[in-house]
């Protein structure tokens, strides 16, 4: 998709008049240079806030990195502005539904440092296995301690990588080259990316555990993701094992880490990243000789810096002359007609994609295929798609997903995305079924709007039949259709103190359905409905509630006599 020029620019065009960049921030000269060559520039890096607040309403573009605050009230302020280039990964210092609103393009440059943090990883991964730091911090204090610095080879040592995502692949990469084994777990990467860069998938997070001597994480930080390596996870590795986190503080578990290490059950830990930030006081900074710490140098190098600058001023280029903004955080332009139609039902796409993904979890994604029916397929859904895609792999990588970035992300990770449309919807003017594909498993559900406000609304899972309203949170099982069922899950939830907003049960339309969708007898299934050797049909059950249900209180019900597996999803 494109960002195209707006009427004022256009104008200027016309007048010969050029637009007007404010580059806030220190970047590199490449990036100034190539706005010159088409805006006419201002360095603006000593400007104070008052100074900034008074300026803006002149520049249709502004670059700025992480000190700049793009709040709401600074972009109300700047009435020609069209798109704001961020230097670097994150946006969080800029208000993008405020920018949206105004129709303000916001891009980024997120692939700047991918390259950077992969070479840290190895950096540490290095200083780590040959004690790099303590052997010159004893040399230059006057010691010669040849025998008590020996280290381990890389060679044929097992490198466990926990995320598998752009980064984790080019430490993969950069691994082999030293001889190593390397296994990674990351159930939203393509069985066929792992053969393709010889990397051996791990069933689970337990089964790497189990054979890495090195564990590097590369997660996104979600609420799911945070303390990841806790106590139970060191418990199941290598004694010995030695453990890298480059990409985000809080993913380990400082409490147990520092209890692992001090049993020797880990060897050694390099870090990068820390809970808070700027850190100086941490209980491993001290009395650890196999810890070694840098203070965030993932991302600093000046390649990194001068790539940053240079991308975040390719994408105030496209946005301003009517090109692609490939990395554009906030929605990109279509037709005020199709956005009429095809707008309300974004926010379905994007449930849909993250609930199927959810259903699939545990298995190599290699598909999602989107399909459009009824009145929706007449139109470009593209958009659609694109937020399908995001849904799918929201809170699954290192990067944020956005509706323009998000095809390139499953590229990366070997997911095929195809899209299909339907002019007739049976049952529903409207219709969107996202189906994910993992390994052996088709995970299909499907959605509708509902009412004049196109309310989000899921009518299948798994081609069961109900209709519920989406929500934040989501708790899906499958079981044994029998009675009681539904009440069991009510005395358990009650128990736990879970408030049931609704529920709804779909089952299997009489005559359709395969192996898969019956619990033979004998199973779990018990009760009068459930005689010896019959087969029993499993229903499923979609039940919102007032907050996310635990992942313990899932497996208790699950355990329990009909239930075959259940998931709770955050939706939004």
């Amino acid at each position: 998709m494109s960002t195209t020029a707006p009427d004022a620019l256009s104008a200027q065009v016309e007048t010969g008049e050029r637009p007007k960049v404010l580059v806030k921030e220190k970047i590199g000269d490449s990036g100034v240079e190539l706005l010159r060559e088409h805006f006419d520039v201002d360095l603006g890096v000593d400007w104070t806030d008052e100074e900034l607040a008074e300026r803006i309403g002149s520049y249709e573009g502004i670059v700025i990195r992480s000190a700049t605050k793009m709040t709401a009230e600074l972009i109300e302020r700047a009435g020609r502005l069209r798109v704001i280039g961020r230097a670097g990964v994150g946006v969080d210092n800029v208000d993008v539904p405020a920018a949206t609103k105004r129709g303000i393009v916001v891009a980024n440059a997120p692939q700047s440092n991918v390259v950077t943090a992969a070479e840290h990883t190895m950096a540490l991964l290095l200083a780590l296995a040959r004690n790099v730091p303590q052997a010159h911090m004893s040399l230059t204090s006057g010691k010669w301690e040849r025998s008590k610095f020996s280290g381990v080879e890389l060679y044929e040592k097992t490198l466990g990588i926990l995320g598998f995502g752009r980064i984790g692949q080019l430490v993969a990469h950069r691994a082999r080259g030293f001889g190593m084994r390397v296994l990674a777990f990351d159930p939203f990467v393509s069985a066929e990316r792992y053969r393709e860069l010889g990397v051996e998938k791990a069933a689970d997070s337990d089964d790497l555990y189990a054979q890495s001597d090195f564990i590097t994480v590369h997660l996104p930080k979600t609420p799911e993701t945070e303390g990841w390596l806790n106590a139970e996870a060191f418990a199941k590795m290598r004694d010995g094992v030695r453990v890298l986190n480059v990409a985000r503080g809080g993913l380990i578990d400082d409490a147990a880490l520092k209890d692992a290490l001090d049993s020797g059950k880990v060897g050694g830990a390099a870090l990068d990243v820390f809970p808070s930030e700027p850190m100086t006081d941490y209980p491993l900074f001290q009395g650890y000789p196999n810890v070694v710490v840098t203070p965030h140098l993932g991302a600093s190098t000046a390649e990194a810096t001068d790539r940053a600058g240079y991308q975040s001023a390719e994408q105030v280029v496209a946005a301003l002359t009517g090109g692609v903004v490939s990395t554009a955080v906030n929605i990109p332009s279509i037709s005020a007609e199709d956005m009429q139609v095809l707008g309300p039902f974004l926010p379905l796409a994007t449930q849909l994609g993250r609930l199927a993904m959810a259903l699939a979890e545990g298995s190599s994604v290699e598909r999602i295929e989107a399909a459009f029916m009824g009145r929706i397929a007449d139109f470009d859904t593209r958009l659609l798609t694109l937020a399908v895609i995001g849904g799918a792999l929201q809170g699954r990588t290192e990067e944020q997903v956005n509706l323009v970035n998000a095809p390139s992300m499953a590229e990366e990770r070997g997911i095929v995305v195809e899209e299909k449309s339907v002019s007739e919807a049976q049952d529903f003017h409207e219709l969107i079924r996202v189906t994910v594909v993992a390994g052996d498993e088709r995970v299909a559900v499907a959605g509708t709007g509902i009412g004049p406000g196109r309310v989000p609304h899921l009518v299948e899972v798994q081609g069961r039949r109900l209709t519920i309203e989406l929500a934040q949170f989501v708790t899906v099982f499958r079981y044994a259709d029998l009675p009681g069922m539904i009440g069991r899950v009510g005395t358990i939830f009650g128990k736990h103190g879970i408030n049931i907003s609704s529920a709804a049960v779909g089952h299997t339309p009489h005559g359709a359905g395969s192996d898969d969708d019956v619990l033979p007898g004998n199973g779990h299934a018990s009760g009068a409905s459930a005689s010896a050797g019959a087969a029993t049909r499993l229903a499923a059950m979609v039940v919102t509630t007032d907050s996310l249900v635990p992942a313990d209180v899932v497996r208790e019900i699950v355990a329990s006599e009909g239930f075959v597996n259940g998931w709770a999803v955050v939706l939004r």
